[in-house]
């Protein structure tokens, strides 16, 4: 195709992409299974006579949420004979995912690990209401329910997450200075230095993929974590790098072994304490940390 030479449909849904992806990626967790939905969605586009489209935003996201649903039950399959805990593939995002609370909330690792407790009806509902603001009706569209049924599942799904949400948004100053104290405990062997920084009833998270090692099972309690951390990257014989980075808009650490990605640590903080761990080392999961994924709300 010429560079001067676009067709409308090509130019609606590159405008809207990102936000597609945003959608898919919410819920779904995946970014390589967004994108194939978000390919999905532009086999369907092509198809649809726009003249008959009055708004083409809400058309896109009603596809991308329906190929979204078809692809959850997929996903379920896979999870459930996935080797070890199961967590959502991180993404390398720009500053202003960070600087938007609201967009870097919605795709923070705690949160999208949230998300996963709900039904993949409920999940749907939440993300486009509390996330994207999409109208009830329009909702009850996607999903193939009545708008009043959409409204229980938004009231249902809005508790479920409120109740396990964090409690409080930690300043960017005091979530800076939590993960530099981690960062430097890490480097000496600290084991009070984690202590300092972990909150009592931290969880400790790990996804291998059965490809690397990882806890099986969540790890809980400061000191069992710590001593963890300590047992694992703190003894490794290869040269190990860790540094800071913002994954899913939030502060967390790219860890380098011998020169190779070997994972990421992002973090649940809460009263200025680190409250929850997730450390993805599954090889699959780490293709979008070199480069930035671009994210929006709109």
């Amino acid at each position: 195709m010429s560079d001067h030479v676009s067709d409308p449909a090509t130019e609606v849904f590159a405008a809207h992409r990102n936000l597609l992806f945003t959608v898919a990626y919410e819920m779904l967790g995946s970014a390589a299974d967004a994108e194939d939905v978000l390919q999905e969605t532009w086999l369907r586009w092509v198809k649809v006579d726009l003249g008959q489209v009055s708004d083409q935003r809400a058309y896109l996201v009603r596809i991308t949420t329906r190929q979204s649903l078809n692809r959850l039950r997929t996903l379920q399959r896979r999870k459930e004979a996935y080797v070890g805990q199961w967590l959502p593939e991180p993404l390398l995002t720009a500053p202003d995912v960070a600087e938007d609370v609201e967009l870097a909330e919605s795709v923070s690792m705690a949160m999208m690990l949230v998300l996963e407790t709900l039904s993949p009806t409920e999940r749907a509902v939440f993300v486009l209401r509390e996330v994207f603001d999409v109208g009830y009706d329009e909702i009850a569209t996607a999903v193939d329910k009545s708008p009043a049924a959409v409204r229980q599942i938004a009231h249902r799904a809005r508790r479920h997450v409120d109740a396990r949400r964090p409690r409080e948004v930690v300043s960017a100053s005091r979530t800076r200075a939590a993960l530099e104290s981690f960062r430097r405990a890490l480097d000496t062997g600290d084991l009070q230095g984690f202590l300092d920084v972990l909150a009592p009833e931290v969880v400790l998270v790990g996804d291998g993929g059965g490809i690397k090692q990882a806890a099986v099972r969540p790890i809980l309690g400061a000191d069992k974590v710590a001593r963890f951390m300590l047992g694992g990257l703190g003894k490794n014989k290869l040269p190990i790098t860790v540094a800071p980075t913002v994954v899913n808009g939030s502060p967390a650490l790219l860890v380098h072994l011998d020169g190779e990605i070997d994972g990421v640590m992002a973090f649940r903080f809460e009263d200025g304490l680190i409250t929850g761990l997730y450390y993805v080392r599954n090889p699959q999961k780490l293709t979008r940390v070199a480069s930035e994924t671009p994210l929006t709300l709109r």
